[in-house]
């Protein structure tokens, strides 16, 4: 077989094949009804099937499936593989560290390399001697996160915004603003004290943008504000410039904190380390070590990309709100068996070398502004809007049965990508930050011709 990494597509239709319908067979025989269930709706709305490929192999930018199709990941893996899939030096990490130590024992004996990353976290911080708790899902990173708003503050209170996302445990669930059927089924178990803001336009005007947020924060005492640089999973909805900036100015006034999720924008995605520095003071640093003046953040939560592709999260805090955790003598209130453990943390050390000594944030903000500008000259008006930062872009459609149909029409050409926002009607692409830009080219050969097939005309919804 030809070796994966930065190949060309290579896709027999009909998909899945007979090896690949196998395993979706004994998934749908397995699996939450949840799963199966949501592939027949959005089979329903784009009026053609939905069923998975099933990975089996995949490096770089390339995954090869149980048939032995090959695609090209516009996807990541749901942005956890930015340094692309088994990246040798990821692999290494792994292989040395399986050899030496696997398991430690959490916060009461830890490894040295969970000490490391700590370290290194800290340091590549916004600020000066923050504190940082490891964790495994970027859910696990918003729920540290909430806590210590929580315990730093005394007040219950939340403010959220339509469309973020954040995780679906039920602390951070209580902050999604990502369609309500996530919060309907446990709503009496979720924190009642979160009020949801509307997500403002990237054109919208900033006072405008931070009424509503002023309003709630002096209605209610509230603990926390929660918010993402750019949304993503949200449909990669950009905010108006100085956004941040002016939220974490009205947090300070009434007393509450800014957590900011980076989950998913940050180390790189975006262009920068952290893509709330766009919103930083003029004339901000942020090298490694550097209290960014001005950066708006008291809490920050990194994951995805964090772990090379093995679950790897963490909140970083300022001194003074992580302070509030108390004597580190005492109880450890928030932990975990495995949070830490040394295969995530080698992964994760070894990750942060790759995407440090191959400039991949540089590289994004490169290559990403000639992919956007490639994909609006060739979506042209057969779409709403081309939008990001990075590489991350969201081609938005006029409704979600052509956003659905345009993804399966791509994962036919072998490409993978992803529906976004609540209503699906953004075709998400986050591919590795090390993907080859010839690769990224042909996408959008292959996007165009999957828009051609579309009616020049689609009715709204269809």
């Amino acid at each position: 077989m030809t070796r994966l990494g930065a190949l060309p597509p290579a896709v027999d239709a009909p998909l899945p094949a007979a090896v690949g319908r196998a395993w979706v067979d004994r998934l749908a025989a397995v699996e939450c009804p949840a799963f199966t269930a949501r592939r027949a709706r959005r089979g329903e709305r784009a009026g053609a099937p939905h069923d998975p490929i099933v990975w089996v192999e995949a490096a770089g930018a390339n995954v090869r499936d149980a048939d032995g199709n090959v695609y090209v990941d516009l996807t990541s893996g749901f942005g956890a593989a930015a340094v692309g899939h088994g990246h040798p030096a990821v692999v290494a990490a792994l292989r040395a560290q399986s050899g030496r130590l696997v398991h430690a024992l959490g916060d009461l004996h830890p490894s040295d390399v969970k000490i490391t990353l700590l370290e290194r976290l800290v340091a590549l911080a916004p600020f000066a001697g923050g504190r940082a708790m490891l964790a495994l899902g970027g859910a696990d990173a918003v729920e540290a996160a909430l806590k210590t708003a929580a315990l730093a503050t005394g007040r219950p209170g939340l403010v959220a915004f339509d469309g973020g996302y954040h995780g679906l445990s039920h602390g951070p669930l209580a902050v999604c603003g990502y369609g309500e059927a996530f919060r309907a089924p446990f709503a009496e178990q979720l924190n009642p004290h979160v009020r949801f803001c509307p997500w403002p336009a990237a054109d919208a005007p900033l006072d405008g943008a931070l009424a509503p947020v002023e309003r709630a924060l002096a209605e209610a005492p509230v603990g926390a504000v929660v918010v993402e640089p750019i949304q993503g999973r949200g449909g990669v909805r950009v905010p108006p410039a100085g956004f941040l900036r002016g939220l974490h100015a009205l947090t300070r006034r009434h007393g509450a904190l800014l957590v900011v999720d980076e989950i998913f924008t940050g180390l790189g995605r975006c262009g920068r380390r952290w893509q709330l520095l766009a919103d930083a003071s003029e004339g901000s640093g942020g090298s490694e070590g550097e209290d960014v003046e001005g950066a708006p953040v008291d809490l920050l939560c990194v994951g995805k990309a964090l772990g090379g592709g093995l679950p790897v999260s963490a909140c970083v805090g300022r001194p003074e709100v992580m302070a509030a955790w108390g004597d580190p003598r005492g109880a450890a209130l928030h932990t975990g068996t495995f949070f830490g453990d040394p295969l995530g943390a080698a992964a994760a050390l070894a990750t942060l070398d790759v995407l440090e000594g191959e400039r991949l944030a540089t590289r994004a903000a490169e290559v990403g502004a000639r992919f956007r500008e490639r994909l609006a000259r060739v979506c042209g008006d057969r779409v709403v809007q081309v939008r990001g930062a990075g590489l991350l872009a969201g081609v938005e459609l006029a409704s979600t049965g052509r956003t659905l149909r345009l993804v399966r029409r791509l994962l036919e050409r072998g490409y993978l990508t992803l529906p976004a926002g609540a209503d699906a009607r953004v075709l998400q692409l986050v591919p590795p930050l090390t993907i080859d830009e010839p690769l990224l080219d042909a996408f959008t050969d292959a996007l165009g011709e999957a828009l051609d097939e579309e009616p020049a005309r689609a009715e709204a919804g269809a």
